[in-house]
């Protein structure tokens, strides 16, 4: 007989349907087999796909992975955002829900001003070179390049016009490799930052809306701007607006979200 798997797809990150970032949400009982959640993630082709489940930890309700159509990843903000949304959506009585993670440590969920707040780790920048494969990429010259642990590079640029009107080379940018290469400039008008991100090596050209992207950006601008708080806009094709806040040595991400789908898998 199939099987069939409760299944959301919850847009993060956004305050109506068709912004921020869409992922997939699939509460189990137990792990399936590691390909078998790959290919899942591989069918509901979306930028990610989180699954969970109860967890066995003290410090943790549920434990939580996140696939790519291509690959298990090591951190991703906006399916923790979209998972959260989905338990606390489900239990009024519930002021947060904390995630355990395999590389990330404990991240957590919690009500906040109407919407939530998503507690990650910051991610601590270091000076290094711009790889000029990237450069060329993304059609412009950095100001600054910055890596961060998990291979990840934040190039940054001196204005927001220009990434917006970026047109990046996505074939070479797969050839970099599995990358996350975020790129930011001063925000205009009502945010303080401007920022897009790719990840073609990971099968995703450009994602929506990036938690753990922010999650480097929190710290690298807050000291830039002189303010542990701001806000910021990554400037996709959907878009989405970010709250951010440096707390010690956690960004805490600010958003709201929005169920669009909601049935069962069947496998």
């Amino acid at each position: 007989m199939p099987t069939k798997l409760p299944f959301a797809q919850i847009d993060a990150f956004a305050a109506r349907p068709f912004e921020g970032n869409p992922a997939a949400v699939m509460p189990l009982d137990a792990w399936l087999a590691d390909d078998v959640l790959q290919a899942i993630a591989e069918e509901n082709n979306l930028a990610e796909t989180a699954f969970f489940i109860p967890s066995d930890a003290a410090d943790a309700d549920y434990d939580l992975r996140w696939f790519t159509p291509a690959i298990e990843v090591d951190l991703c903000g906006h399916a923790t955002l979209a998972s959260g949304h989905y338990l606390l959506s489900r239990d009024v009585d519930l002021d947060r829900v904390r995630f355990r993670t395999r590389l990330a440590g404990v991240l957590e969920v919690r009500r906040a001003n109407g919407g939530y707040e998503l507690d990650l780790p910051a991610r601590r920048p270091t000076p290094d070179a711009a790889d000029p494969r990237v450069v060329k990429a993304i059609g412009l010259t950095p100001e600054a390049v910055l890596s961060f642990p998990g291979e990840n590079w934040l190039y940054v640029v001196p204005n927001a016009t220009s990434v917006r009107a970026m047109k990046p080379d996505f074939g070479l940018l797969r050839e970099v490799g599995n990358h996350l290469i975020v790129v930011t400039a001063p925000g205009d008008s009502a945010f303080d930052v401007v920022s897009r991100v790719f990840a073609a090596g990971a099968g995703i050209d450009e994602d929506p809306v990036t938690g753990a992207a922010h999650a480097m950006l929190t710290p690298y601008w807050a000291e830039r701007l002189g303010k542990p708080t701001f806000q910021a806009f990554q400037a996709s094709a959907r878009g989405g607006r970010v709250a951010c806040r440096l707390d010690g040595e956690r960004a805490v991400l600010g958003g709201t979200c929005v169920t669009v789908i909601e049935g069962s898998f069947t496998l």
